[in-house]
């Protein structure tokens, strides 16, 4: 790990990170994405060839109810308890009320308002690869489902014998999932955007993947609404000479374990940052003089996950503004986050939690503003209205009030 001060440029740099594009990433993703404009389930199965190195037929995209109830025969029963019990604790947490319509009547006949409306159809993508993130599966329907989205899809690469990962199988079926297909990269987003004569289109595309997943969801975006643009996972740990040391670096090593996974520690203990240093094979230290610098540093990191671990960390909260998620004391890694404490594993990274939340209830729902006016109420608004439209060029526009009121 190594140790750097707020006062240079490497940590200027490292708060202004942000997920870096590729042209040759570029290039091939727009080419993906035309190539399934044009040919739809035909694009599909030769990516599916190229990459995946499975053939398939379009039959075979979407998996049969038959595979899913055969999914269940190769779960542990155990894990299934484990399964539900995680499944129980996201759906508790986003069984809050929803929003509510606003409504405002004036005296005058006016009425003014927002009504709220479920996304008709979600797409979740899922990433294949040697690990199986059944988590994720939970962790990206379940909210979509509590907001009350009418139609989830799934996708998820197949494997090298045309198969998917039962443990996936069998949490979409927990969860209702309408439709699971067996599609991958940058051409599954292109699928879910565009829509072709086996995949239906979809409304907003949410989920992580690799570099040309995360392209493909920048490039159809517009099409369709998407959660965040995802980069490498990371965790910023604020710790001090009471912080249990074993604690702050098993915690550094575990993010480790991610492709490209990027560890912080901002800590008040030079002890630390000198063991940190020695120990964890990468990631960056600054040393702060006090815990109100430690909470700026991390505001200025904005990182996807921010352990507090200090004596009060509810105390330091409120001086946080920017985190994906806090974990709050000794006894909250990111680990139980990640798999079972309720809020969606699904964060901004990259510095974007500046502006970008974790994935909830909200992204699933959208607003409608609703106007009424009575004539009277036209009436009054007359004048600021015929000065308005008049200043901005567009008569036409007071037409359209004027040939009410006369």
């Amino acid at each position: 790990m190594k140790v750097i001060s707020t006062a240079g440029q490497e940590w200027q740099k490292l708060c202004n990170r942000q997920l870096v594009r590729k042209r040759h990433v570029e290039e091939r993703v727009r080419a993906i994405i035309e190539d399934v404009r044009q040919d739809g389930d035909d694009a599909l199965l030769r990516y599916t060839r190229r990459f995946d190195r499975v053939r398939l037929t379009a039959k075979q995209l979407p998996v049969t109810e038959a595979e899913t109830s055969a999914a269940f025969q190769h779960i542990d029963p155990n894990l299934m308890l484990h399964l539900k019990t995680a499944i129980q604790k996201v759906q508790a947490f986003y069984s809050r009320p929803r929003l509510k319509p606003v409504r405002i009547v004036d005296g005058d006949g006016v009425f003014l308002g927002e009504k709220f409306d479920p996304i008709e159809r979600v797409g979740v993508y899922i990433p294949g690869g040697t690990a199986s993130l059944v988590s994720t599966v939970y962790m990206t329907v379940t909210p979509a489902r509590q907001a009350g989205v009418k139609h989830i899809s799934l996708a998820t690469p197949p494997r090298k014998d045309g198969s998917v990962d039962p443990n996936i199988l069998v949490v979409a079926s927990l969860l209702r999932v309408d439709g699971i297909y067996k599609m991958g990269g940058a051409q599954a987003i292109a699928a879910f955007a565009l829509g072709t004569k086996t995949v239906a289109k979809v409304d907003k595309v949410i989920g992580p993947g690799n570099a040309y997943v995360v392209e493909a969801k920048r490039q159809v975006f517009g099409l369709v609404d998407i959660d965040t643009l995802a980069g490498p996972s990371e965790i910023a740990i604020i710790a001090n000479r009471y912080t249990n040391q074993q604690f702050v670096l098993t915690d550094l090593m575990a993010e480790t374990e991610h492709s490209g996974g990027i560890c912080f520690l901002i800590t008040t203990s030079k002890a630390l940052a000198k063991l940190a240093r020695k120990q964890i094979p990468s990631g960056y230290c600054v040393i702060v003089d006090n815990l109100d610098q430690a909470a700026e540093a991390a505001n200025a990191l904005a990182p996807e996950h921010l352990q507090i671990m200090v004596n009060s960390p509810r105390k330091l909260l409120k001086k946080i503004r920017h985190a994906g998620a806090v974990f709050l004391g000794h006894y909250s890694p990111v680990t139980v986050g990640d798999y079972i404490a309720g809020p969606s594993h699904v964060l901004p990274t990259g510095g974007s939690a500046r502006m970008f939340s974790g994935i909830g209830i909200d992204d699933f729902i959208r607003k409608t503003h609703v106007i009424g006016y009575t004539k009277g109420a036209l009436e009054n608004v007359r004048e600021p209205l015929e000065r308005l439209t008049a200043l901005e060029g567009l008569p036409r526009h007071f037409e359209s009030v004027k040939v009410r009121l006369t």
